[in-house]
């Protein structure tokens, strides 16, 4: 079954960077586009980053995390990566990838990043 695996989560420093890693099996990979997500408490679930599985992976980007955020895929390894740059107070969330397969959506269990001093 499809499957989405989040890592690499953690407590940083304002200003610091993380990679977030999501290891998918279940589907064929490389066919998909692939999407992260974030969420705080009692929000709504806000996309963060696109990445299609046509040619090099066209990318989107929220405005908030434009020039900060790199998306991007391995299809040999089947993991979506999310490069956090310059993180701020306000990019404390969890961290979910998600995948669109007939219609349905199949969400990874989430990884939370924490950006404090």
């Amino acid at each position: 079954q499809v499957q989405l695996v989040e890592s690499g989560g953690g407590l940083v420093q304002p200003g610091g960077s993380l990679r977030l890693s999501c290891a998918a099996s279940g589907f064929t990979f490389s066919t998909y586009t692939m999407r992260w997500y974030r969420q705080a408490p009692g929000k709504e679930r806000e996309l963060v980053a696109t990445i299609t599985s046509a040619g090099g992976g066209t990318t989107n980007y929220a405005d908030s995390v434009k020039g900060r955020f790199t998306i991007s895929r391995d299809n040999a390894k089947n993991t979506l990566y999310l490069q956090m740059n310059s993180l701020k107070a306000e990019d404390t969330d969890v961290y979910y990838c998600k995948v669109v397969l007939d219609v349905r959506n199949h969400w990874g269990q989430g990884t939370q990043v924490t950006v404090s001093t």
